[in-house]
């Protein structure tokens, strides 16, 4: 694989480890037959040869001569279309381009029709690719072609990236207003652009441009990190705890047997741990979800809810209210012997859980069996420059799932900066985060990741309508809290 400069890292990021190692993984470099040379010797040594380009294919000049010289072989070639930079830029950036569209992806400012431009741009809006470096020359052909200095431009920087943002100004500033800009660049240029306050979609996500610390375990990090993406923020992924296996199997064995055996009327999941560690166990065992008939099963948060059901299970009990021990608790029917013949709960959970559940069930006349099913250990520092970053302020808000996620975020990286906004999972959780001395800024009703998000990001649209609110003398000396305050335009 071959592949422009252009291309996201994230997009690299996502090839697999193998095929960077087994096959040629390197930049497209020089002319387009000696790309043609290298992708075709691959392929004649039996490898799936790729260039991989960012934007259209045939919207390179480059790109096309190395197709046309693949062409004049033999070998079997594909082209897939894309939408090209200067289009799709624009789209994410919320500027339209009706009626005559002019939409050039150029690699050399001089190959521009700056006539044709400025026909556009009377006539509606336009946009090209170019490299920063290049917007003053861009400025002057568009000055000589007779377009009006007063003409509304957009300058795109990172575009569809994470990092995306869009100066707004004229064609006799735009190039002072992108100072700082480096890389390829996209312009908009045309009425449409001021449009783009009602129309810019991608930068005015809830959480857009928020670096959010993720302090989870390694496994279940990613759909958090999916969800923060989804609006607009920049996650950091930060192991706090590792999930291990108990020091000793012997209590999770005679749990499993207990379970096949029938000795059990209740299975209570406080976490999507604790069922990983019953399947495992199960697995082990050559048992699947037929051997819980008979097993009524509770489970305390959606996330955990939703692992059970991942094994084809349908849990009998959720709390409707508080995702806690004492929310499980308060519907957790008393034991009668009558109707429960069984009269005995199994608990698997973490070995650093705290006693309220399996006491609460006592009182209410079960037998409980409490099953430490794994071990949470606290994980290594992060790097230096994490570290430096929690506790000076580098990130816009942490996200807590877990009380044993506070305790070791702090153990091991220190206290988040004042000014970070604090979201936490549920009662118990902001309880550890307040004992630390944070402040906690917001929870959501359910305890659920998705949930949490959300609370996030709701959180994140209150700072920014109050900050709108303000005159602008006010908004510069506000002393609402996050991030938003410091990046509202």
């Amino acid at each position: 694989m071959v592949y422009d400069r252009g291309v996201p890292e994230s997009l690299l990021s996502a090839i697999r480890a193998d095929a960077k190692e087994d096959a040629q993984f390197s930049p497209a470099e020089g002319a387009p037959g000696d790309v043609a040379k290298v992708l075709l010797s691959a392929a004649k040594s039996g490898l799936a040869a790729v260039h991989l380009v960012a934007g259209d294919p045939f919207g390179h000049d480059a790109v096309v001569k190395e197709v046309q010289a693949v062409a004049r072989t033999a070998v079997h070639f594909e082209v897939i279309p894309g939408i090209g930079q200067a289009e799709g830029v624009a789209a994410y950036a919320g500027v339209p381009l009706p009626g005559v569209r002019i939409a050039a992806d150029v690699d050399d400012v001089t190959s521009l029709d700056f006539d044709a431009l400025a026909g556009a741009a009377q006539k509606g809006s336009f946009a090209v690719a170019v490299d920063a470096g290049d917007l003053a020359a861009v400025r002057d052909g568009l000055l000589a072609a007779g377009v009006e200095p007063g003409v509304p431009v957009g300058v795109t920087g990172d575009g569809t990236g994470e990092t995306q943002y869009t100066t707004t100004s004229t064609v006799d500033s735009f190039v002072a207003a992108a100072l700082g800009f480096t890389g390829r660049v996209v312009l908009t240029v045309g009425a449409e652009v001021g449009e783009r306050d009602a129309l810019s979609w991608w930068e005015n996500r809830p959480l857009y441009g928020w670096k959010v610390l993720v302090p989870r375990t390694k496994e279940q990090a990613g759909a958090m990190s999916a969800r923060l993406r989804a609006y607009g923020a920049i996650p950091c992924e930060v192991p706090t705890i590792a999930v291990e296996p108990p020091r000793t199997p012997a209590q999770m064995e005679r749990a499993v047997k207990g379970l096949v055996d029938g000795r059990y009327a209740w299975v209570v999941f406080t976490s999507v741990n604790a069922v990983r560690a019953v399947w495992e166990k199960f697995a082990e065992h050559g048992l699947d979800a037929r051997h819980f008939g008979g097993v009524k099963i509770a489970c305390i948060g959606e996330a955990t809810a939703e692992a059970v059901r991942a094994f084809g299970i349908q849990p009998e009990l959720i709390p409707a209210g508080e995702q806690s021990s004492e929310g499980l608790l308060a519907e957790f029917s008393p034991h009668d012997e009558i109707l429960d013949p069984v009269g005995r709960v199994l608990l698997p959970r973490a070995d650093i859980a705290t006693e309220t559940l399996a006491a609460g069930l006592i009182e209410r006349g079960w037998e409980v069996d409490d099953v430490t099913a794994y071990r949470t250990v606290r994980a290594a520092p992060p790097p230096a420059e994490i570290r430096d970053a929690i506790k000076s302020g580098g990130f816009d808000a942490v996200l807590f799932t877990s009380s044993s996620t506070v305790r070791n975020l702090v153990g091991i990286a220190g206290k988040p900066h004042a000014r970070t906004v604090v979201a936490v999972i549920g009662p118990k959780t902001a309880e550890t985060a307040i004992e630390f001395g944070l402040r906690v800024d917001t929870q959501p009703q359910n305890a659920s990741v998705p949930d949490l998000v959300e609370a996030l990001a709701e959180y994140a649209l209150e700072l920014r309508e109050k900050l709108a609110a303000m005159p602008a003398k006010q908004r510069r000396g506000s002393k609402v809290q996050g991030p938003t305050a410091l990046r509202f335009r």
